[in-house]
């Protein structure tokens, strides 16, 4: 199934993609209604890039350490110029800590 979720800063009402968003440990409460486990797809609107979902969702941008699209690292100064794809899985983790 998938969700259709306004995105602050981007028009509604034309073309959308659908995208998988995973959002792991403590960011997980964050996921809109309809999340299973830690994962939903979303049908956003065409052009949407990672900084407006996390805006959009209302993710503490200090969270954000960890931002990838299908596996690979988008640097914090490209996530609001990179705009999602269709069947794109967009994937998000706090800083983590280990030893």
């Amino acid at each position: 199934m998938i969700h259709h979720l306004p995105v602050r800063g981007v028009a509604a009402g034309g073309p959308t993609v659908a995208i998988t968003l995973k959002l792991f440990a403590l960011l997980e409460r964050f996921l809109p209604e309809g999340a299973r486990r830690n994962e939903i797809r979303l049908a956003v609107p065409a052009g949407t890039t990672p900084a407006d979902l996390i805006a959009t969702l209302d993710l503490p941008v200090a969270l954000c350490a960890l931002v990838l699209v299908d596996g690979r690292f988008i640097e914090p100064e490209h996530r609001a110029g990179r705009a999602l794809l269709d069947g794109e899985t967009l994937s998000i983790w706090p800083p983590i800590a280990g030893g």
